[in-house]
């Protein structure tokens, strides 16, 4: 019995050793701030898009940039492209020295996490693949030769089944494998692939992409609990990090979803103001954005912009847009 407890004894220390020399990340110098921008999000929050889309660059300073390009709204008719939103998202950010990150696939950033066609709903998987390989032809086509792009997202989180199951149905691994190669045959520009901070075992995500991020939510919501607090530390991340370039080799890393936004399971819409700010206030929004630093990524793409504006201009909280012009320096 002695000997079974030194072992689990020793067991034990030679693990706490491993995860205090994984925790250990450099801090960086300074910290690339970016944001991911929903032109879909900001309608659905009755906002001008351009007006929201202007201030985040005008007004904040935002110069990186996230953009999910959904299926459904630029081939809301098959074979049918409608290119203008992006164009002027694309065109602006050059204005800027801007660079960008364009999400593409069935599966982008925003709920209902995948975004299909109607058209292409009634069709069988293997003919849907065959209409989403074209749309990624025709997206990278039209904008590879844009001096503002700075990186391609293939799906979203594609290997998190938690929240996209209903949506989306099981991850098709080898067709996500696909999607990949087919846009490295058509561009150069590294690709993004990302994955659940909290959930996500990251190493499908870490492996498939040039670049990996991930996201990193505090504070959430959902009917068997209610309003909680993650319980992880921030040194997780860093633990995380480091073991997949112990196994997978050395490769950048951002925080590609750092949420400063309500967790809300209904439309703004039907959430009262005062259910909103029990969920984020000013003083969560801070205690994200110094957790977001103690990850010690160098690079981190905030969520929730278009809520900010929302709150400044519709209810007069403009607290969240001021804190946003403060972590951008502007």
């Amino acid at each position: 019995m002695i000997r079974i407890l030194k072992w689990v004894g020793g067991a034990l220390i030679a693990l706490a050793l491993a995860a205090l020399a994984l925790s250990y990340r450099a801090e960086p110098q300074s910290i690339e701030y970016g944001m991911t921008f929903s032109a879909r999000y900001a309608e659905e929050l009755g906002l001008d898009w351009k007006e929201v889309y202007g201030a985040m660059l005008d007004d904040l300073g935002v110069r990186r940039i996230r953009i999910p390009v959904y299926w459904d709204a630029v081939e809301e008719e098959r074979s049918v492209y409608s290119w203008g939103d992006l164009d002027y998202q694309m065109h602006e950010a050059e204005a800027r020295d801007a660079d960008v990150i364009l999400a593409i696939g069935r599966r982008v950033p925003r709920w209902p996490e995948c975004h299909v066609p109607s058209w292409a709903e009634k069709l069988s998987w293997e003919d849907q693949k065959d209409e989403i390989r074209a749309y990624i032809r025709a997206v990278v086509g039209r904008y590879a030769d844009e001096p503002a792009l700075a990186l391609w997202q293939v799906e979203n989180e594609p290997y998190l089944s938690v929240f996209a199951d209903d949506q989306c149905g099981a991850l098709d691994e080898d067709f996500l494998r696909e999607e990949i190669a087919l846009v490295r045959s058509l561009d150069t520009r590294p690709i993004l692939i990302t994955d659940s901070g909290n959930l996500g075992t990251w190493a499908g995500a870490y492996r498939s992409g040039d670049v990996f991020g991930t996201s990193v939510y505090l504070y959430f919501w959902n009917e068997r609990f209610g309003a909680f607090r993650t319980v992880l530390p921030a040194t997780y991340y860093r633990i995380k990090v480091n073991a997949m370039r112990l196994f997978f080799g050395a490769r950048p890393a951002i925080v590609s979803e750092l949420s400063l936004e309500p967790w809300l399971a209904a439309s703004i819409g039907d959430v009262s103001l005062n259910e909103q700010l029990s969920r984020m206030d000013i003083k969560k929004f801070w205690e994200i954005v110094e957790y977001g630093r103690a990850t010690r990524f160098g690079a981190h793409y905030l969520w929730g912009v278009e809520w900010w504006y929302y709150m400044k201009t519709k209810h007069a909280h403009p607290e969240f847009w001021d804190a946003g012009r403060d972590v951008f320096g502007s």
